[in-house]
């Protein structure tokens, strides 16, 4: 009895604390009783109304737009999130946390009340717009601590005082310094800081997919995922591994969250890797990894994607999912090859007919999937990524009419908009905080001149072109990594597409592989250890010791380490500047290499693998990842020898072993 306890399913109340305890934008208050809770209710339902009815007649000018859309978010979050999460419980608000949410409606009113006035003044500051501007940028810090961390809080803070103290800094980091007068003024005033293409990407595009998602939960998709992924995977070899990836890459639609996504489908996955007989570290891992994964597959990426859009120009959100295509296969076919190794190397059987679900009732609601290929149809077409959204929605809502058990009714779509507009809330002070490092780096030419430094640091280093290219790689990499622990991939993104990415452009690389191998770093950080938030969710779930749960994790996640260096320096991989046979190759190539690193990091393919035969695997994968005729051939034939040492070299252990951790 004990023993199946152990792998019971989480609760709702544990799901809950795990997100508290790994995922600030999960730690809101529980009001369940009094004014406040009707108020925020109210607050967040209007929140997403406003949003709704802005995207679709789009009538209100850009700065108004993002002025209200950051007074409502700033409003919520002092409500919502308290100052110290020892105040979690408290069924009450502070008059604190009041007042800071009264001042922030004025100041997402300010905008939209002065316009005449400031735009009259062409640049000029009054003594009101300096205090309010003022007091936007410190409720923005502080409203991003509470929302999302402090280490985000923390980078923006520092750029500001760097804006402040140019003259003081050293070396090729000075400038001639700015006052608090042009702070204010460009963080509040232009289109440069806070009200900055971030905070535009927020209010527009990201708000509305965060709204689908929203709505594709009431139609019970998230449970309808689990019961595919066992339908079509259970059965195999270590089955409800392969069920986790499976799932969790069709959990990243609905879910921008990497931790969100462990605990939502880790709850149910993990228990079942841990009773097939997976180590709770590698269960842990396989959940971290996939979900991490899940903001990576295209046609729903990370909110970074959505970013990206206004980064590069004249590239659409579908030029940028289709891109991520074959690299995000390659990441999920490389966690599914070595959890298959592992699988045959201890053993594991797959699920029993008695513990399938029924495939019959499961297939009669594929009609569920139905909204997610409509994004793709309408993102196809050309429509624009807010029109594409906006009837995704009512795509779903349409949908999840077919059935009684599926259908969106009233109660159910007022509950999606609250949720939605919750879930936002995070996003926006981020992107807000984002757009003040934005606009210091814009100001002072920061961007330029870091990325001018991390060349020249990698020419003093090297002299070849190649050289210098993949030493600033590595340079970005480390960057992206550190970064991505301590911030939102939003914010991550812009800081690192904005000083590092350019550094890769300097060097020849085409702005779409800069800026897609800075966005994979920074979601990849989430399981890079010693701060993997999403792994030690994982380990939350499955019992397992954290950082060996990061480091299986980062083990089954190899690809994402590796195949951004190889876009960058082949961009075939990112469909640039290529033909349909030399992709087909390439891809074939590509896979061939993974399975040969799986075999490689796991230590077993049709039989042990042995030590100087795993360095041997890992060598052939690399060079088949990499697209060039060459090491593709050298690759290939390294790799047929290593296949005949494993088919015809009878060393096979008689019985399986389970590997240490």
């Amino acid at each position: 009895m004990e023993k199946d306890k152990e792998f019971e399913s989480l609760t709702a109340e544990q799901q809950q604390e795990l997100l508290e305890k790994y995922d600030p934008e999960s730690s809101t208050r529980k009001l369940h009783h009094g004014m406040f809770k009707w108020i925020i209710f109210f607050g967040l339902l209007a929140f997403s109304l406003f949003q709704l009815v802005a995207s679709i007649f789009q009538f209100i000018p850009r700065q108004l737009l993002l002025s209200i859309h950051l007074g409502f978010a700033l409003s919520l979050v002092f409500l919502l999130f308290p100052a110290r999460k020892k105040y979690l419980k408290k069924d009450k608000i502070a008059w604190y946390d009041i007042v800071l949410s009264a001042i922030s409606v004025g100041i997402g009113a300010y905008w939209p009340i002065m316009q005449d006035d400031i735009v009259s003044r062409i640049g000029l500051m009054t003594q009101m717009d300096f205090y309010v501007g003022f007091a936007a940028m410190v409720l923005v810090l502080e409203a991003t601590r509470r929302a999302v961390g402090l280490p985000i809080t923390i980078i923006a803070s520092a750029f500001i005082l760097y804006m402040y103290y140019g003259r003081l800094m050293p070396g090729f980091l000075a400038h001639r310094g700015y006052d608090w007068d042009d702070i204010v003024k460009t963080m509040f005033f232009t289109s440069e800081g806070i009200l900055g293409t971030p905070l535009y990407v927020s209010a527009t595009f990201i708000f509305l997919f965060l709204l689908f998602g929203a709505f594709l939960v009431k139609t019970g998709v998230g449970q309808y995922f689990n019961d595919l992924a066992v339908s079509i995977a259970g059965k195999r070899v270590g089955g409800p591994a392969k069920v986790a990836i499976f799932s969790s890459a069709l959990q990243g639609t609905i879910s921008g969250s990497s931790v969100a996504n462990v605990v939502t489908s880790g709850s149910f996955t993990i228990p079942m890797m841990k009773k097939l007989g997976y180590r709770k570290e590698f269960a842990g891992g396989v959940e971290a990894a996939a979900s991490t994964g899940g903001q990576l597959m295209p046609p729903i990426m990370g909110a970074a994607a959505f970013l990206m859009v206004e980064f590069i120009g004249g590239i659409s959100y579908w030029d940028i999912a289709k891109a991520a295509s074959i690299p995000a296969v390659l990441y999920f076919t490389g966690i599914w090859i070595m959890t298959h190794f592992e699988a045959k190397r201890i053993g594991l059987r797959g699920l029993t007919d008695e513990e399938m679900p029924n495939r019959k009732e499961v297939f009669k609601k594929i009609y569920l999937l139905l909204p997610i290929l409509t994004v793709i149809i309408l993102l196809v077409s050309g429509m624009s990524v807010m029109r594409a959204a906006l009837w995704s929605i009512v795509a779903t809502i349409a949908i999840s009419a077919i059935r009684k058990d599926t259908r969106i009714g009233f109660k159910d779509a007022v509950d999606a908009l609250v949720d939605g507009a919750r879930t936002a809330l995070s996003v926006a002070v981020a992107t807000a905080a984002a757009g003040m490092i934005v606009g210091v780096v814009t100001k002072t030419g920061l961007g330029l001149t870091l990325a001018n430094g991390l060349v020249d640091l990698a020419a003093d280093l090297t002299n070849s072109t190649e050289g210098k290219l993949i030493l600033t790689l590595v340079f970005t990499m480390i960057a992206s990594i550190v970064l991505g622990m301590g911030s939102p991939t939003t914010a991550n993104y812009v800081i690192t597409s904005t000083i590092a990415a350019p550094a890769i452009i300097l060097l020849g690389a085409p702005e779409l592989s800069a800026h897609l191998f800075v966005f994979y770093f920074g979601i990849i950080a989430d399981i890079t250890p010693p701060v993997a938030l999403a792994a030690f969710a994982a380990a939350g779930v499955s019992g397992g010791e954290p950082i060996r749960t990061g480091v299986n994790s980062a083990k089954l996640a190899i690809a994402a380490f590796i195949i951004p260096y190889m876009f960058v320096l082949s961009p075939e991989l990112l469909m640039i500047d290529t033909t349909i046979p030399r992709l087909i190759w390439v891809v074939f190539t590509a896979v061939t290499g993974m399975m040969a690193i799986g075999a490689g990091m796991i230590g077993y393919w049709y039989r042990r693998v042995f030590v100087i035969e795993r360095f041997l695997c890992v060598a052939a994968g690399l060079l088949l990842i990499y697209p060039e005729g060459m090491s593709d051939i050298i690759g290939l034939v390294l790799f047929g020898i290593m296949l005949a040492l494993q088919l015809f070299i009878k060393r096979e252990d008689k019985t399986p072993t389970r590997a240490t951790a």
